[in-house]
């Protein structure tokens, strides 16, 4: 294999863990149920003096907002039964960048999406039927390497979750928006850290799965190959035995 050949398979195998997590991460993004679940869990109707029904609304105007083209979210709600404004500039401003950083998620799921199929194809037209047992190994191998950056990160996140929760935010903002008191911003009411850490959580159990499912399928692939070149080589010891 060229130097060039070995570069983008080997980008190939990153992009596999780079496709299962953020692809969990659009999918946490765009999903009522983890919002809804996190309100109810937490209390957040009690906590905010916005109704059930008026947080789910709440949590699809946020989720619309992300996916549209606006400059800034404009969101109201009923708190106590007064409708008002939900977010102060702050929060909006904040949420602006959430929005760009979701958006560059987005870009990288779709690109990592496309490389893999692009360079799948190219295999099969190169190599045929040949390629499969290559695709095999190297999507097993990108499912373990996914699976190792995921044990590692859930060891880190369990010796403190808090700190990491932190250090994400002054490496993924250039601004101090994201500092919020919890007293008087209900984007932090609304979502408060153990919502995260539910959601960070969600997010792995995804791409955990969707891991397992490429590690066994590839490597059950692998296995029977090996099964079949074995019991080639038994009946050619056979027939040379019988000859």
């Amino acid at each position: 294999m060229s130097r060039v050949g070995f570069v983008a398979w080997l980008i190939f195998i990153i992009a596999v863990p780079l496709f299962l997590i953020t692809g969990s991460v659009t999918w946490a993004f765009n999903s009522p149920g983890l919002y809804n679940d996190g309100f109810e869990k937490y209390s957040i109707s009690r906590a905010s003096g916005i109704t059930d029904s008026d947080l789910r609304q709440v949590g699809e105007d946020i989720r619309s907002y992300i996916n549209s083209g606006d400059e800034a979210m404009d969101i109201q709600t009923r708190i106590f039964g007064v409708e008002q404004d939900l977010f102060s500039s702050k929060e909006i401003a904040h949420m602006k960048d959430v929005k760009k950083l979701v958006q560059g998620v987005y870009v990288l799921a779709i690109a990592s999406a496309l490389y893999l199929v692009v360079m799948i194809l190219i295999g099969f037209a190169r190599q045929r039927g040949r390629f499969t047992q290559l695709l095999a190994k190297r999507l097993t191998m990108g499912g373990g390497l996914t699976l190792g950056l995921l044990i590692l990160f859930g060891a880190v996140a369990a010796i403190g979750f808090d700190s990491l929760f932190i250090k994400f935010h002054e490496l993924s903002f250039a601004n101090d928006f994201w500092q919020l008191d919890p007293r008087t911003d209900y984007l932090v009411r609304i979502f408060p850290e153990n919502f995260w850490f539910d959601a960070t959580l969600w997010v792995a159990i995804r791409a955990i799965i969707g891991a397992l499912l490429i590690l066994v399928a590839g490597s059950s692939y692998l296995v029977y190959q090996r099964y079949e070149s074995w019991q080639e080589v038994m009946n050619s010891l056979k027939g040379a035995r019988v000859a």
